[in-house]
């Protein structure tokens, strides 16, 4: 995908996100998901880390699978991408806490996308 910019708006909806995760997700390096905060996982989670109440977002490797899920590092970003608070996959799991995001792919991503479903 080198060279392939993957959302049209992310520096619009989080314009406080650090350059070199922007970097990351924009070459789909890292996966960014909204967190739904309406959901029984996140109100339990609140629990046990209080900041997740202030986190929107949260950025990840789509690439680790769940047996290496223990060395993976989340972060957790808040409303206008400012990073906020990481924490190790020893600690929790972000199965059936994300959604995802109201960021809209560019032309050249869906183009990707469809040819490499061939």
């Amino acid at each position: 995908m080198s060279g392939i910019i993957k959302y049209s708006n992310i520096v619009d909806v989080l314009p406080k996100l650090p350059e070199v995760l922007l970097n990351t997700i924009q070459s789909d390096v890292l996966e960014i998901k909204s967190i739904d905060k309406e959901c029984k996982k996140c109100l339990d989670t609140c629990f046990t880390i209080p900041e997740l109440k202030d986190a929107y977002y949260v950025v990840f490797s789509k690439y680790i699978d769940k047996d290496n899920h223990k060395y993976e590092k989340f972060i957790f970003l808040g409303k206008d991408g400012e990073e906020l608070f990481n924490v190790s996959g020893l600690e929790m799991e972000l199965y059936g806490l994300i959604t995802c995001t109201t960021l809209d792919y560019t032309d050249a991503y869906k183009a990707f996308l469809s040819h490499s479903k061939k």
